[in-house]
């Protein structure tokens, strides 16, 4: 063997090693978020399906297989919605094709907004959970999902189905979970009603939605904090959005309430342009790692990882 051909060799084991030690610390960081309970889910598709500019393919591909390094519990990677609603996200299944993916990986999840969707998310394997936008705003579901609220019921149920058949899970957003700007019927009562709803449907997974980030730290408190102790038996999450100035009172509403997953993106970027308003960015998840790692809730996220994501998201988000 050459000198050329040994230093090859070297690099290549050196190599191996150092994916392995990347693949060792991502398992050690999700079998601590699991301990104590902590979930965080990155969301690179609401911090991109209302940019203005169309995001190559490959860019996106690059930024969630660095996303997938870090060790999120879940990368909420794409949609299968209409390419016509939704332009941004007209490539997902050809993103899902340029993804590494391997066994100590953050799960993915995709969103769906009607039956037609589930259906084609629920062929990949790759996907463990499909996400549905489920709005107790009148407007907003006839504007998300051109489907009425009573109607969407009917969709939940038809999802539900598939994701039984086909081995996944569906997480249902209760999207203007706090309020909505169009004057529509809104209290906790009619939150409640929904959410019970789709416990009866066996959702185990719910996420409120503070859609166009109009919550208040104590609706926080009191909506997340009576779900959480009155449904034990299911997964309650928060999809904050949020400024600069009150990101974190909503954090420490949502932590005292008892929740234990967390929606963000990183750069605070995002919002849902069916909303047609002026977007309030989702919780940046670098201020959320550092609020969860100084109360020793979070450890062991790959930080070059993350580095080398912010990097990326500094070049598409621009």
């Amino acid at each position: 063997m050459n000198f050329a051909a040994g230093l090859a060799q070297v690099a290549e084991i050196a190599k191996s090693a150092c994916d392995l030690y990347l693949l060792g610390l991502n398992w050690l960081n999700l079998q601590f978020m699991s301990t104590t309970g902590i979930k965080l889910i990155e969301c690179p598709r609401d911090a991109m399906q209302g940019w203005k500019t169309f995001i190559p393919t490959e860019k996106k591909i690059e930024y969630i297989n660095s996303l997938l390094k870090v060790g999120f519990d879940t990368i909420d990677f794409g949609s299968f919605v209409s390419p016509k609603a939704i332009p941004q996200m007209a490539d997902t299944a050809d993103v899902l094709k340029g993804l590494t993916l391997n066994v100590q990986s953050s799960k993915l999840l995709a969103i769906v907004a009607n039956l037609r969707g589930a259906e084609e998310a629920s062929v990949y394997e790759e996907i463990s959970y499909l996400g549905f936008p489920f709005s107790v705003s009148e407007t907003f579901q006839q504007r998300n999902t051109n489907s009425s609220i009573h109607e969407s019921l009917g969709r939940v149920e038809e999802i539900q189905n598939i994701c039984i058949k086909t081995g996944k899970k569906l997480v249902i957003y209760i999207s203007m979970g706090f309020g909505n700007p169009y004057g529509d019927p809104y209290s906790e009562e009619i939150v409640f009603n929904w959410v019970n709803k789709m416990v009866e449907l066996d959702i185990e997974i719910i996420s409120l939605a503070d859609t166009v980030g109009i919550a208040t730290p104590e609706q926080v408190y009191d909506i997340t904090g009576y779900l959480v102790e009155s449904l034990p038996g299911t997964e309650i999450g928060v999809h904050l959005h949020s400024t600069p100035q009150n990101w974190q009172e909503k954090l420490d509403a949502a932590i005292k309430a008892g929740c234990k997953r967390f929606d963000g993106a990183l750069k605070g970027i995002g919002g849902c342009p069916m909303a047609n308003d002026e977007l309030v960015g989702n919780m940046n998840s670098e201020l959320m790692i550092s609020y969860f790692e100084e109360r020793q809730m979070l450890n062991g996220l790959n930080k070059e990882a993350l580095q080398e994501s912010l990097l990326i998201a500094s070049d598409i988000f621009k």
